[in-house]
């Protein structure tokens, strides 16, 4: 194969509520605007060095295409995490090590205001599986 995977460029999601998507996104989890497409209409957010593009969609897709959304965050600071989530009456479940593209590190789960789960995901504490 003469390419292959680097990262991950953007994720998209279809929500109802576009303003408070961003809200959520910008206010809980220190995303920002950068671009937006009215005639979409679709909001693109930094996130590191990838895009979550939101776009309004007044008749969501029927079924879940997408399991979750996991965000590399450093530091894993649970308190922090909680004030953030909190005006949102989002409550993140229990702190596990997980497996992710930097091996094994803490993570949590919950979801957004439109229910698409995500994953927030911390620093390694071992190294990957590499082949």
């Amino acid at each position: 194969m003469s390419f292959s995977v680097q990262r991950i460029d953007h994720v998209v999601l279809r929500v109802r509520d576009l303003d408070g998507m961003i809200r959520f996104y910008e206010q809980a989890l220190g995303c920002h605007v950068e671009r937006r497409l009215d005639s979409l209409p679709l909001v693109q957010l930094r996130a590191g060095d990838s895009l979550l593009d939101l776009i309004r969609s007044d008749s969501p897709r029927q079924g879940r295409n997408m399991d979750h959304l996991c965000f590399r965050i450093d530091p894993f600071d649970m308190p922090a995490i909680r004030r953030a989530l909190e005006p949102f009456g989002i409550t993140p479940g229990d702190v596990v090590q997980r497996y992710g593209a930097e091996g094994d590190g803490p993570s949590i789960y919950f979801d957004d205001p439109e229910g698409n789960q995500i994953e927030l995901k911390g620093p390694s504490t071992s190294p990957p599986l590499r082949r």
